[in-house]
């Protein structure tokens, strides 16, 4: 196979890095949470406005049009330059691209996309993590003369990321009552300033504030906020998680490759401590990061007809894990106590890196889809 960029790619990629030498922030992401919040949506909008968001989103949507190979040219290039992160919500975007209505496309997807309207997934619940199916938040339907005109929601939601920063929620709840399992389960298009709905900050170990439970007690939306048809929220979340776990759609191949750079220029100058098995570290780190940049190529290029994510994605979620946590291991290894003391950004990618096999389904959950959905194993007895 060649995964060489085509000609029009080779201009795109050149035209994009020449793009961001000259317009990429040169000052550090502000350490304070709400400075940073606004930071990176400042970014985020002057990423769009030079027309380097939403890709491969239709132009009728404010996007390019373009194959989905351009967004991974994108998220490699950022990457590389050690730009700030561009924005996280094309598993939500590509959720309301491929399930909702015209009009809601019309409605949602331009302000998402410019990133003047900010969106946050309420999935989570404090007794339905990794087993999302066993969610108890309600959306009980509303009827007058026999026709459900709203939908009345109580429950609550948690970790959910930047809620108290969005304006909207893309919300899952249970509308059948007395359904059980996958079966019963909405999405929802809910606006976060509905009476109702609060949001309360969680505090990280890192101090950031990007975490929120949100509680709803009888806020009220109208019928039409159901993205897709009512009980067909299980594969809509399904459809969503499978960009949320891809190393190429949420762009962090690229960073890890850079982190891993900066460590081999520090070893080869003898900045960092000399012991055998901390070079034997840094070499796992090389090899689980190759790993995953070939698995990355061989889906792009199974996706190249347009074809959505699938299962097979847990493959590239626990590859992805499994070379976050080794890099940032072998780093904080081979720093010394530097990253302890200091408390900066190193300590902060070391503690978001063991998060990595708990957000997005836990790697026991994706162990589980690869062995029944991709291998067509038998689920255990019982």
């Amino acid at each position: 196979m060649d995964f060489r960029d085509s000609p029009e790619e080779q201009q795109f990629r050149a035209a994009l890095r020449a793009w961001l030498a000259e317009n990429a922030p040169a000052e550090p992401i502000p350490v304070e949470p709400d400075k940073r919040a606004e930071f990176l949506n400042a970014w985020h909008r002057k990423l769009y406005a030079a027309g380097y968001i939403g890709l491969s989103f239709p132009t009728a949507y404010g996007g390019r049009g373009l194959p989905v190979t351009y967004e991974a040219i994108y998220n490699d290039e950022l990457g590389t330059a050690g730009a700030p992160p561009g924005p996280t919500f094309g598993h939500i975007a590509n959720a309301i691209r491929l399930h909702g209505s015209d009009a809601q496309k019309k409605q949602h997807l331009p302000g998402l996309l410019a990133s003047t309207v900010r969106w946050c997934q309420g999935f989570s619940e404090p007794g339905a993590g990794s087993d999302l199916a066993s969610l108890s938040t309600r959306a009980e339907p509303v009827e007058l003369g026999g026709v459900v005109r709203s939908y009345r929601l109580t429950g609550q939601k948690i970790w959910t990321s930047d809620a108290i920063w969005s304006e909207w929620c893309l919300l899952l709840a249970r509308s059948e009552a007395g359904s059980r399992g996958h079966r019963g389960i909405s999405a929802l298009l809910v606006p976060l300033n509905t009476p109702g709905i609060e949001c309360r900050v969680i505090v990280t170990s890192s101090g950031s504030r990007e975490f929120a439970e949100v509680f709803l007690d009888g806020a009220e939306v109208p019928a039409d906020s159901v993205l897709g048809k009512p009980g067909q929220g299980w594969g809509i979340a399904m459809s969503l998680l499978g960009y949320e776990r891809g190393p190429a759609d949420i762009g962090w191949v690229s960073r890890f490759a850079r982190s891993l750079g900066i460590l081999e220029d520090e070893a080869r100058q003898g900045a960092l401590r000399r012991e055998p098995e901390l070079g034997t570290a840094l070499a796992r780190a090389y090899v689980e990061l190759r790993a995953l940049q070939v698995q990355v190529q061989r889906t792009l290029s199974s996706r190249q007809d347009g074809s959505t994510p699938g299962p097979e994605g847990s493959v590239d979620k626990l590859l992805m894990t499994r070379t976050d946590q080794t890099l940032h291991h072998a780093m904080m290894d081979l720093r010394g106590s530097a990253p302890l003391l200091e408390e900066g950004l190193d300590l902060d990618l070391y503690l978001w890196s063991r998060a990595q096999s708990i957000f997005g389904g836990t790697s026991q959950v994706q162990r589980d889809i690869v062995a029944q959905r991709v291998l067509g194993l038998p689920r255990a007895a019982k």
